[in-house]
């Protein structure tokens, strides 16, 4: 039987005893023209995502935004910003008592306050990557994200007293999560997103370096244009129309690998009157080290808060 020689998506290895990430500019090359051709056969490059996205968006319509899937690898390491929470940059509200729950929409403990907005459930499915793309039972998911003004609870001015959108789910069987919540406001500086953190398992959601992954959702501009028409959502009108997908700093297509926000853009279903579902597929592979990179400018409020 003849050796096989290294390979990566078919391509042979110019350096076989090497790991992929060091195997030189010229193949670095090749494989981002490779994933951007891939993208643009399924009609999704970096900016043709915003575009794939965008439709007529009026108020009531009934929306079924879909997205392609594109990606069968893990989902992109992101940043977990300036806001998370978890207690890697000050608060943590995943050392408090109910933060295991699946409407997130009310503030718990101390703290009381509901935040209002177009009603949303958000949907991830986990999967396994290093057994074989099996659904990840059992881990845990944190999922946070801005009110409908663009603040972030136990951050922003107004809410700084306040826990809401912030929560955790256990998955089931099938690797799926549920969340009952709002749709977040598009900020100043950033495209309309959901952030998640997957933990091995409850226990381990007390310290943040525990996270197996660190991602965001993409929400579709189209869904997003017909929110940000109801009342409370002013500001989130003329803040989208100065970013796109593909210009944001954390979805837009780099040369560090992200692509584009293709993998986590989520399919979307519903309308403002009854509400939306959010669904995305969230690979994880934990033969990987999570990467996720520092917080991104461009934050309500301003400047992020010291570490």
């Amino acid at each position: 039987m003849r050796d096989e020689k290294p390979a990566y998506q078919g391509r042979p290895l110019p350096r076989p005893h090497d790991e992929v990430v060091d195997q030189g500019l010229g193949f670095d090359i090749g494989t981002l023209f490779d994933r951007r051709r891939a993208l643009r056969f399924l009609g999704i490059g970096a900016a043709g995502v915003a575009l794939t996205a965008c439709g007529a968006g009026s108020t009531g319509a009934p929306a079924t935004t879909t997205t392609p899937s594109a990606a069968s690898g893990e989902i992109p390491d992101e940043t977990a910003g300036p806001y998370p929470g978890d207690g890697s940059n000050g608060p943590d509200v995943l050392a408090q008592s109910g933060i295991v729950r699946s409407d997130i929409r009310s503030s718990f403990g101390d703290s009381t306050g509901t935040a209002e907005g177009v009603p949303m459930t958000l949907q991830l499915t986990v999967s396994d990557l290093a057994n074989g793309g099996a659904a990840f039972a059992g881990v845990a998911v944190y999922v946070w994200h801005c009110t409908r003004e663009g603040g972030y609870s136990m951050y922003s001015d107004g809410v700084e007293d306040q826990n809401f959108l912030r929560g955790v789910q256990i998955a089931d069987a099938d690797g799926r999560v549920r969340f009952t919540s709002i749709f977040p406001a598009c900020y100043d500086g950033r495209w309309p997103h959901i952030h998640f953190e997957v933990y091995p398992d409850q226990a381990s959601i007390t310290d943040s370096s525990n996270a197996i992954a660190t991602s965001q959702v993409a929400l579709p501009q189209d869904v997003c244009q017909s929110v940000y028409q109801q009342p409370g959502y002013e500001d989130s009108v003329a803040n989208l129309r100065k970013v796109s997908l593909s210009s944001d700093n954390v979805f837009g297509d780099n040369v560090f690998g992200d692509d584009g926000g293709a993998s986590q853009l989520a399919t979307v279903t519903g309308d403002v009157t009854n509400g939306y579902t959010v669904s995305l597929a969230v690979r994880v592979d934990t033969r990987t080290t999570p990467s996720a990179g520092s917080a991104p400018g461009g934050g309500p409020g301003g400047t992020p808060p010291s570490r």
